[in-house]
């Protein structure tokens, strides 16, 4: 239970150096969410004071809901898949659309221990981030572990990515 405790620790200083850097620029923050289910956005809501840069956060998991909520259009689900440059894009972008913030993370992949296939195997993640008026960046991680390790791994690759972009 130690080392959950010091991962949690770890993820909440993230959050907190996250917040420090949105605050400082006066952006805010939407959090567009597959495979973690919410949990960069309780993350960040975790953190006193998140209010001043945290817009909102959506938890997109079917297809029907990345269409609905982030604007991912039908034709990339079907030609490119729910785990894809492609989704993770447009995931972000309709996030920005669908908000009122200026920063956005999307996460999308397959934390396990089924849904995955040869080409696209458990712990594939794609994350992206895009900030208002830019370009969206997406990369491609391949996290070890069971189901709650490649979902811890996937907040924390989306905070810092914010911090280094």
């Amino acid at each position: 239970m130690a080392d959950m405790h010091s991962d949690d620790n770890a993820l909440d200083e993230l959050a907190r150096q996250v917040g420090e850097h949105l605050r400082e620029r006066h952006e805010s923050l939407v959090t567009a969410e597959s495979c973690t289910g919410g949990w960069i956005a309780k993350t960040v809501t975790g953190i006193s004071g998140s209010s001043d840069w945290f817009d909102c956060g959506m938890v997109a998991y079917s297809y029907e809901a990345k269409q609905a909520l982030l604007r991912v259009r039908p034709q990339t689900l079907e030609q490119f898949g729910a785990v894809s440059r492609e989704c993770v894009v447009e995931m972000v972008s309709g996030a920005l659309v669908n908000s009122g913030a200026s920063m956005a993370v999307a996460v999308t992949g397959i934390a396990g221990p089924g849904g995955g296939s040869a080409d696209k195997p458990v712990g594939t993640v794609w994350i992206g981030w895009k900030r208002r008026g830019g370009y969206a960046r997406a990369e491609l991680f391949h996290f070890d572990g069971d189901r709650d390790s490649v979902r811890r791994q996937t907040v924390a690759a989306a905070l810092a990515g914010i911090l280094g972009g």
